[in-house]
């Protein structure tokens, strides 16, 4: 009978390691809160690119996670700018750099940026029929936002890829088009 309650634990702790293997695999990415906006200072909130600003006591969802990264991981791209004084706000996570428009760079979310693991490394981004090589020098930040780091911005929803103009002309979207759309992306 004790063999019999031996057998059955180790029976059942090796099912709950293996369980807790798949949830990691296939984890969810569930909202880790909620940033209460606060209205910017007059002039404060860069809207280039259609960025939005925080309102006063609007609740913000904050991820610290994103959807596992496949080889084709749906993503929603939007419009950033890199450059000095657009809508990114400070120089890049990566390198503490601003970077031209002209050049494919993209911010990833939190989850996928991943500490930086990612940086300077390169992404496949496929839309429209079409595929560019694009550089990773930013977090688009889901954990935090509505402050002036952020540039009284919300923090990005768990799935973004945040692109420069030469992402979203390589993928030959037509400009008035520009500002969202699903992708798909994998590491290049």
């Amino acid at each position: 009978m004790e063999s019999f309650g031996l057998k059955a634990s180790l029976i059942l702790v090796a099912i709950l390691l293996f369980a807790d293997c798949l949830n990691v695999e296939g984890q969810i990415c569930r909202p880790s809160g909620t940033i209460r906006g606060k209205k910017p200072p007059p002039g404060k909130c860069n809207q280039d690119n259609d960025s939005d600003c925080c309102k006063e006591g609007q609740l913000y969802t904050k991820y610290k996670c994103s959807p596992p990264v496949s080889s084709h991981t749906k993503a929603y791209l939007t419009l950033n700018g890199f450059e000095k004084k657009e809508d990114g706000g400070a120089p890049s996570e990566c390198d503490n750099h601003y970077h031209s428009d002209d050049t494919p760079v993209v911010a990833l979310s939190t989850g996928w940026y991943n500490k930086g693991s990612r940086c300077l490394n390169n992404i496949t981004i496929t839309a429209n029929g079409r595929s560019v090589v694009a550089m990773v020098v930013d977090e688009c930040d889901s954990t935090m936002g509505c402050d002036s780091d952020h540039d009284y911005q919300p923090s990005c929803r768990n799935n973004i890829v945040d692109a420069s103009r030469a992402v979203w002309k390589a993928l030959g979207v037509p400009h008035g088009q520009w500002g969202g759309l699903d992708i798909t992306w994998s590491d290049a």
